[in-house]
Order: C-alpha cells, then sequence, then structure tokens
C-alpha cells in the first residue's frame, strides 16, 4: 500500500479503518462493505474493469458512491448530502482494491466487542 492505514474502534466498539486526509472518504464507502460476498462482487468488477470488460462502473454501498475506472477510482458523498458535499477523492484503482482486500481480513472481527469475552 502506497499511503498510510490503521484501525480503530469507534464509540459503538466497531473496527474502522483511518487513511489520510486525502483519501479519507474512501473509509466511509469501505467500511460499508460488511459482507464477504460484497468483498468478492467488488473484487471481481475492479478485475474485469482493469481488465477492459467494462469501461467504468458506479458503485454503491449504503451512501459514498465510487466511480471505479481502470486507472483511478473516485469517491463522492454528494448523493447522500443536502448541504455542499466536501470534493470528490481520487485513488488510483489497483491501491482501492489492496484496500478492499486488507478490509476483507478483517471483516471477521469488525463487529467484535473487544471488551467482551468470547
Amino acid at each position: 500500500m502506497k499511503s498510510p492505514y490503521f484501525f480503530e474502534r469507534d464509540s459503538f466498539g466497531f473496527l474502522m479503518i483511518k487513511l489520510p486526509k486525502e483519501i479519507e472518504l474512501f473509509s466511509h464507502f469501505i467500511e460499508e462493505i460488511v459482507t464477504e460476498e460484497d468483498v468478492n462482487l467488488l473484487i471481481d468488477l475492479i478485475d474485469k474493469i482493469v481488465a477492459g470488460t467494462y469501461k467504468e462502473k458506479e458503485v454503491t454501498f449504503d451512501g459514498p458512491t465510487v466511480l471505479i475506472q481502470q486507472d483511478i477510482t473516485s469517491v463522492s458523498l454528494s448523493d447522500i448530502l443536502d448541504t455542499p458535499p466536501p470534493p470528490d477523492q481520487y485513488i488510483e484503482t489497483d491501491e482501492f482494491r489492496k484496500l478492499i482486500l486488507i478490509w476483507q481480513e478483517k471483516l471477521p472481527v469488525r463487529f467484535i466487542d473487544e471488551d467482551d469475552v468470547h
């Protein structure tokens, strides 16, 4: 990964991914991915776009929208905010794919409260 990232739990105990300010909106999209099926569909879609099967695709998971293109992926909050949204942010599509795979590894513990005995 070119960009640094880390994980922390929010006030409800849910695991969240933290990204640098210039790509932080991607965390809002990524955190909406909650199943392995979602990850697999998204990775398959990215791979098809990179391979040229599709020129681009827009994907929304309960809020933020990403526009995946062969080289660059953008994220937007304009569809969910009534007030002026922050400007779109951009990341290389291969880096976006890596972030999705990193998130996939965390899905099994995403909703586990570390304070509870399991």
